[in-house]
């Protein structure tokens, strides 16, 4: 009990309650939530050659972890299911912030579960670049088909890393055509640098696209244009489908200013509306007609191909660059040539240079 002056006898009309005792910040209640083993890579792949779900989650958080014992586990698992990838048809979907991206992909994921078909949704999701949090909201968005069967929505933060969330993404996509997913979303943050390492990891790549913006084609780079197989002018309903069809006709004719894609494919534009459903199935046609003519052409496994081998490259450029940094000799050296450099005493160049003979021994 602690001690009151103020309850002291000499002070007549003075008293001073003891309160309430401080409330505990943790429940003590609360029961630690216990951490699932993890299961051997037999284990893993017979779940994910099953189609368990929840195999497949544990997974690919294994891929997404920075811990070594997990991506050695990971990289383990990938090997083991390489051999029953590659059967799905891969989509990317990219567009301005607004464009509709999760709608749209619900409405398009929807009609193709109604139709029997297995959809994995992998959405790298835009991480805050002070606090590194992401909101991770795709699934919130996606209402129905977050509860379809045979779906499956993973976003992905971005962490500030979008080359190595990219690396991620693609081995997801190993791991959901090994459990049955015969058709695989990719999702990009927006329009911006992730957009490259997606294109080179889906079989067509789909830029969601808005009209009455007053900027149609001003808004756009010109590098998403040329990357993309087809586009569509997403919100085509109500008094916005007059604009939808002029933005169409603006977009068709700015695509035949570009040099003709290797594919040997005309991009097509497209207008539709999640919400009323108007002109989804007309995208997935596309799409179609899109993998039937690169596979008729060879241009389908050639374009496989050099992305297996792009990635094989951008592993080994990310593996090098962790395993510099994680370098105890070179993490101090680091703040020495840092400083160097603040003040003046070195150039960047010469410091870069110093550090990397340090590195190689050289």
């Amino acid at each position: 009990m602690k001690y009151h002056p103020e309850n002291d006898p000499q002070h007549i009309g003075l008293s001073v309650n003891e309160g309430v005792s401080d409330v505990p910040t943790v429940n003590p209640y609360l029961r630690p939530k216990r951490k699932k083993p993890l299961l051997s890579v037999a284990e893993y792949v017979a779940g994910i050659r099953q189609g368990d779900i929840s195999v497949l989650g544990q997974a690919v958080t294994l891929v997404e972890s920075s811990l070594q014992i997990h991506q050695n586990l990971a990289q383990q698992i990938i090997e083991a299911c390489l051999p029953y990838s590659g059967n799905a048809i891969r989509l990317g979907i990219t567009g301005v912030p607004g464009a509709g991206k999760s709608t749209f992909i619900e409405a398009l994921g929807m009609k193709l579960i109604r139709e029997g078909h297995k959809l994995a949704v992998l959405a790298i999701d835009p991480s805050s670049e002070r606090t590194k949090g992401s909101i991770l909201g795709d699934k919130t968005r996606m209402v129905e088909l977050s509860a379809a069967k045979n779906a499956f929505i993973r976003p992905s933060p971005s962490a500030g890393s979008l080359g190595g969330v990219a690396r991620k993404t693609r081995e997801s996509i190993v791991l959901c055509e090994a459990a049955g997913f015969d058709t695989v979303f990719v999702e990009t943050v927006g329009v911006g640098q992730s957009e490259t390492a997606v294109h080179s990891m889906v079989d067509f790549f789909l830029l969601l696209q808005l009209a009455g913006t007053g900027d149609e084609l001003q808004g756009i780079k010109r590098g998403i244009m040329e990357m993309a197989d087809g586009i569509a002018i997403n919100k085509c309903d109500g008094s916005n489908v007059e604009k939808a069809k002029v933005a169409r006709s603006q977009f068709q004719n700015a695509l035949h200013l570009f040099p003709a894609p290797e594919s040997g494919w005309s991009p097509e534009v497209i207008t539709c509306s999640s919400i009323a459903g108007n002109g989804i199935s007309e995208v997935w046609d596309m799409v179609e007609r899109y993998v039937a003519f690169v596979k008729d052409n060879g241009y389908f496994d050639y374009k496989r191909t050099g992305q297996a081998k792009y990635w094989m490259y951008e592993s080994i450029n990310e593996q090098l660059q962790r395993h510099f940094y994680q370098n105890e000799k070179i993490q101090r050296l680091l703040e020495i040539n840092e400083q160097k450099v603040l003040n003046n005493e070195l150039s960047s160049f010469v410091a870069a240079h110093n550090l990397l003979d340090e590195y190689f021994g050289r």
